[in-house]
């Protein structure tokens, strides 16, 4: 059995997830994984090679959901295990916590944030439920302590403690505020977890908020993250950012020994890395490569050498070889249509 990472993309157009084993600076596509309609978005608990993916209904009047998969790491292959019907609508993010045994959630299109108990794969009911406008993600600290929602819509993080059931209750301060009418989107903590980075999606920039012992944040700073060079306007709410050549800030991840925090932007398709300072602040980035057609997802690998970028209007993913913040392209390979979430595991 091999050491060398696995990459798994999500084809949200085909219903698919890829496999792909990362080796000597290539990709080589293992399995392609069917029946995963409309897949958005998936988390992977690595201890148990379990992976949890959001899916829409596959037929008319059925509910999406969460399915439970089990992981081959030799051939790639993902088995269905178990699925939970969520009939508030489909969901736009899932992140672990408590050691694979917790599952949060959150529904753009539906409004509405979860939490859940997982025994064995299988995820339970709802514990916890909380409602918001266009919630875009979540994600738990590192200890397990805290959540957090970003809401695009209201233009919040909403804060919470998790009990050890998986309760969610809000803290003192239940919400922090972004700036008006960025749309909050995507969220990373530092290694230390004093700090927590948002990128939004009508400006792309990252706002930084400190976050006490609390669990609260308190908003920072904000740094742009997209190209100025390529006359994008100031995007809003229910504008088309295609059409009106727009800012479309989309995903956000850390390099290797978090120097560089990476941002993509869809509507030029543009990669760029924010350099990270020893206090925590933030650099726009000094260069851009173009990737994919309209990169909703990328994911770099654990040792931050290796980038791969997924492109909504492209069937391919591309490899880049990551040196500080400069990417060299490697390779190009075919996944399918409408990939849009990229993971290593």
């Amino acid at each position: 059995m091999t050491d060398s990472p696995l990459v798994l993309v999500a084809n949200a157009k085909d219903g698919s997830i890829a496999t792909f084993r990362l080796e000597g600076g290539e990709l080589t596509r293992l399995a392609v994984t069917e029946g995963i309609t409309g897949c958005s978005t998936f988390a992977i608990d690595a201890d148990r090679d379990l992976v949890y993916a959001a899916v829409k209904g596959a037929a008319e009047g059925e509910n999406p959901g969460i399915l439970t998969l089990a992981l081959d790491r030799e051939t790639g292959v993902l088995a269905p295990r178990t699925r939970l019907d969520i009939p508030d609508g489909s969901l736009n993010y899932i992140a672990l916590t408590h050691g694979g045994t917790g599952l949060l959630a959150a529904s753009y299109g539906g409004g509405y944030g979860f939490s859940a108990r997982i025994t064995d794969g299988v995820v339970s009911a709802p514990v916890s439920e909380l409602r918001h406008a266009n919630l875009h993600s979540v994600l738990p600290s590192a200890d397990g302590a805290h959540a957090y929602f970003v809401s695009l819509g209201e233009d919040l993080v909403a804060q919470f403690a998790i009990g050890e059931d998986m309760t969610l209750t809000p803290l003192a301060q239940p919400t922090v505020a972004a700036p008006e009418g960025v749309g909050p989107r995507h969220l990373q903590f530092n290694a230390a977890g004093d700090t927590v980075y948002v990128l939004t999606e009508f400006t792309a920039e990252v706002l930084r908020f400190a976050r006490a012992a609390t669990g609260e944040l308190t908003l920072l700073d904000a740094t742009p993250a997209a190209d100025p060079s390529r006359g994008l306007r100031r995007s809003a709410f229910g504008l088309d950012p295609r059409e009106n050549h727009a800012i479309w800030g989309a995903d956000l991840h850390w390099g290797a020994d978090e120097r560089v925090l990476w941002a993509s932007e869809r509507c030029e398709s543009t990669l760029g890395g924010l350099a990270v300072a020893p206090d925590g602040s933030l650099s726009a980035p000094a260069h851009f490569t173009d990737t994919e057609p309209q990169p909703r997802g990328f994911a770099l690998s654990p040792d931050g050498a290796h980038l791969v970028a997924a492109g909504e209007r492209s069937t391919t993913v591309s490899l880049y070889a990551v040196n500080g913040d400069v990417l060299t392209l490697l390779q190009q390979a075919e996944t399918g249509n409408g990939a849009n979430w990229v993971r290593f595991v």
